[in-house]
């Protein structure tokens, strides 16, 4: 058994070297990347409609969808809090708070995998509790509810909404990732079963993934909570619109932003920027927007995410970082990164 001062993994120096250099390399490949694409955009299309189009915005609109976005957030921290029960973390919702909003600032404004993103709240709750394997567990978990409901709503909408203006191919591919994430879902304890048989063989980051697998339902309030948050997104970027004075259908953001929201998940770019407005260009497009508004309101979007994101700075600032009870490798963070 390892003491708390000793650290519960130690990796070779040229292996940790390593992992301090490559956190500022792919964090400056992914902002390059981002603006190298918003950069082409612009190019491509004639910026000054653009930026008198952005001047244009109401700023009532503006921090309405920012308010409804922070709210989002402060469910998803409860969201989170549901998920680490499962696997037996305790600890008081304002922890889970503050972690999270430290996520949210350090996700945007740190180079991931030094303390970014769901790197930097695992550790605050794995530390805290003591429990870092059921914390990395959590986040995981956390991310991944959030994309099976973001695949799950978008391929409703696909099947319920007029798709007529997206091309068949593209809502035909939204609705078969919605089934196999369902599919996967229901079939997740037969997954679970075959990992617990596994044992320790698994590892202590891997093997606390088992008391998701296993029992699918009990992910269905945070499944629920995700929903929630998904349309509350496209509401704000809605509302955004209309700041614009843009004369878009709120149907129309329903059937195309949660499309969107999937191709910007991928972590190629910081936070999505130049994907998003690059999918936004083709799919608004398809219904008739034109490019310049289509770019516009990614613009917008982005700048939005990045306003909330700046709150988490005061828990950054303010929240005592807990004493290291064990050291996650490098090679670890690959898991929730």
């Amino acid at each position: 058994m390892t003491s708390a001062t000793q650290p519960a993994f130690e990796e070779p120096p040229e292996i940790a070297e390593k992992a301090q250099r490559n956190p500022y390399i792919a964090f400056a490949l992914k902002t390059g990347l981002g603006v190298a694409v918003v950069a082409i955009l612009l190019w491509r299309n004639d910026p000054r409609p653009i930026f008198h189009l952005l001047r244009r915005e109401r700023p009532v609109f503006f921090s309405a969808a920012v308010v409804i976005f922070l709210a989002g957030q402060v469910m998803s921290a409860y969201r989170w809090q549901l998920l680490a029960r499962l696997n037996h973390i305790g600890g008081p919702y304002r922890e889970y708070l503050a972690y999270y909003f430290i996520g949210m600032f350090t996700n945007l404004f740190v180079p991931a995998g030094l303390v970014g993103g769901d790197t930097a709240r695992a550790v605050y709750l794995g530390r805290k509790e003591n429990r870092l394997g059921e914390s990395i567990a959590s986040v995981v978990a956390d991310r991944g509810v959030g994309l099976l409901a973001l695949f799950w709503l978008a391929a409703v909408c696909a099947l319920f909404l007029d798709s007529s203006a997206l091309p068949a191919n593209l809502v035909d591919a939204t609705l078969i990732v919605g089934a196999i994430s369902f599919i996967g879902w229901l079939a997740s304890p037969i997954l679970g079963r075959f990992a617990a048989s596994l044992g320790e063989r698994l590892g202590a980051f891997v093997a606390p993934m088992v008391a998701y697998l296993r029992r699918p339902r009990a992910l269905l309030p945070a499944i629920a909570l995700s929903l929630i948050l998904q349309t509350s997104i496209v509401i704000c970027q809605y509302l955004i619109a209309l700041g614009l004075g843009l004369h878009i259908g709120l149907a129309t953001f329903m059937l195309i932003v949660p499309i969107a929201n999937v191709a910007a998940s991928l972590p190629v770019t910081l936070n999505g920027l130049g994907v998003r407005e690059a999918t936004y260009v083709v799919l608004f497009g398809m219904a008739g927007v034109p490019k310049t508004d289509a770019i516009a309101l990614g613009l917008l979007w982005f700048a939005a995410m990045m306003v909330c994101g700046m709150t988490g700075a005061l828990a950054f600032v303010t929240t005592e970082v807990p004493g290291p009870a064990a050291v996650m490798p490098a090679s670890a963070t690959a898991a929730i990164e």
